[in-house]
């Protein structure tokens, strides 16, 4: 199983000294994308004003500005440890077992808008790039990643993939039909009876859902199998309304 998680517009600063290895990170053939896109940030961040502007910095961020123009010299952090925020405080990398963190490191990437798809323990440095945003020289995000994570995926065949993206990053690497896979959707029942989706307590529920996974550490093949581990374990995931949706239910 693989499970692909959005990354956070936060993220944890400092790392060790050594710095990224585009070529080492996970799906390689993604690195000539890489390349360019790093690339293009660093002669984005040479003018810090256009920068800003691009990146939609505030007045109170302009620090943030010319972070891309060390991407490939700045201290890195495994990606799992490097992202912040509600998803990530809720899986709590920091409080897992060795063998918690190796399962994470082997079943789950994160979608990052400068590096593509990277797996759970690759070395990131910290940077600034949002899903939406247009980088001059790289060109538009789906440009630059759409067809090229999809055919990733498709060359590393995973026998099947749980995705936890929002629907932004959906749009900028779609799992490709001849993969099994299961996009999760997180709702909860009201008091009148209602299930309506939820919205920011999503990322906590799959945070959450993560976590429990890398302490079980199930082999998951299919849905179906991910709801048996799920129904053991006490987490309401059932299949959804919509043919290769999954509902993460969790209380009001």
């Amino acid at each position: 199983m693989l499970i692909l998680l959005p990354p956070s517009e936060t993220k944890r600063p400092g790392g060790s000294r050594r710095a990224v290895d585009l070529a080492a990170l996970g799906f390689p053939e993604l690195t000539p994308v890489r390349e360019r896109v790093v690339d293009a940030l660093a002669a984005l961040a040479a003018d810090p004003e256009a920068s800003a502007r691009v990146l939609g910095l505030g007045a109170r961020q302009q620090a943030e500005a010319t972070m891309n123009a060390a991407l490939r010299t700045a201290p890195a952090m495994p990606a799992i440890d490097r992202y912040t925020g509600v998803l990530f405080d809720a899986l709590g990398t920091d409080t897992l077992d060795g063998a918690a963190r190796a399962w994470l490191g082997r079943n789950v990437a994160i979608h990052s808008s400068a590096f593509g798809l990277v797996r759970a323990l690759d070395r990131l440095p910290s940077y600034r790039l949002g899903a939406g945003i247009t980088v001059p020289a790289a060109g538009t995000p789906r440009k630059v990643w759409g067809s090229a994570i999809t055919d990733a995926l498709e060359a590393r065949a995973p026998g099947f993939v749980l995705d936890l993206r929002s629907e932004a990053y959906v749009a900028l690497g779609p799992v490709p039909a001849s993969v099994s896979s299961a996009y999760v959707r997180v709702t909860t029942r009201t008091g009148d009876g209602a299930v309506r989706a939820l919205n920011h307590f999503n990322k906590k529920a799959k945070g959450e859902l993560v976590r429990a996974l890398a302490h079980d550490r199930p082999r998951v093949r299919s849905t179906e199998s991910l709801i048996s581990w799920a129904s053991a374990s006490g987490v309401d995931l059932r299949a959804g309304d919509v043919p290769g949706q999954l509902e993460l239910r969790v209380p009001a």
